[in-house]
């Protein structure tokens, strides 16, 4: 995956942001020697790992996942919903009318 991110930099782009951290010299001799085993530069290697711890955060925060009963549950719902109550058919006649349908 850090291939990827380090691909998308060869495009040329035009960088005006700045991005400053401050580190212990562990964490940056651990930095410098991924980048130098991935063969591209310490900014480019945090770079392309930030985007992508980015990107696997965002990712997992907005996907659902259940197991067991309330994995079941959901697709009992799915598969034989409950029929609407009069309020749900309120709501549903509200939104119709607010969004001019």
């Amino acid at each position: 995956m850090l291939r990827q991110g380090m691909e998308e930099k060869k495009k040329k782009t035009t960088r005006s942001c700045r991005l400053e951290a401050r580190i212990n010299s562990e964490q940056k001799a651990l930095f410098e020697k991924a980048a130098t085993l991935q063969g591209c530069s310490l900014s480019n290697f945090v770079i392309a790992s930030a985007r992508e711890a980015a990107i696997k955060a965002i990712r997992e925060h907005e996907v659902i996942r259940l197991v067991g009963p309330d994995r079941e549950a959901f697709i009992a719902a799915l598969i034989n919903p409950p029929k609407p109550t009069r309020k749900m058919q309120e709501a549903a006649k509200r939104y119709k009318k607010q969004a001019g349908m």
